[in-house]
């Protein structure tokens, strides 16, 4: 028996030392930067970018239109939105910048930008920009540190 473990499509563009876990789906004309890793049953939809050394945890998705940056984590089951009003004929991407941590589980609204190197926590529903070095909780999200606090807390239980 031959079974078929991922969909890639012939008009993805992928990059060097990628790795695409068990039944995950890339769609048409997405670009995928060296050095990512996508985890299993992930769904990249059509026309998306994803930037280098970006890692996607499992049963994530990502709508078409969609723009991530470099060295970003997303974590399992983490889903972004395009379609403000469901079932709209018009549909608008979300723009991840670089450096950005995305909890597991959390859920991003359609046509939001979240800034450089911030953090969504585990869980959040991020209904508004979030500005870059900020670390947002809870539903709706809400700002609640700076980056800089999430590493001091990050080193401090890593160190005990």
């Amino acid at each position: 028996m031959n079974l078929v473990t991922n969909f890639i499509s012939e008009k993805a563009r992928v990059g060097k030392n990628v790795r695409i876990w068990h039944f995950a789906y890339v769609g048409d004309n997405t670009e995928i930067g060296d050095n990512v890793k996508i985890g299993s049953l992930a769904h990249i939809d059509y026309n998306v970018k994803i930037g280098e050394n970006t890692m996607i945890e499992g049963l994530v998705y990502i709508p078409p239109l969609s723009r991530i940056g470099k060295n970003v984590f997303i974590g399992p089951a983490a889903a972004l939105t395009n379609d403000p009003y469901p079932t709209s004929k018009k549909l608008i991407g979300i723009t991840i910048e670089d450096d950005v941590i995305i909890g597991s589980r959390a859920v991003i609204k359609a046509g939001l930008t979240i800034g450089k190197n911030s953090v969504i926590a585990m869980g959040a529903v991020v209904t508004k920009d979030v500005p870059p070095n900020m670390v947002v909780v809870g539903v709706p999200a809400k700002i609640k540190y700076t980056r800089q606090e999430y590493e001091k807390k990050k080193k401090r239980w890593e160190n005990s």
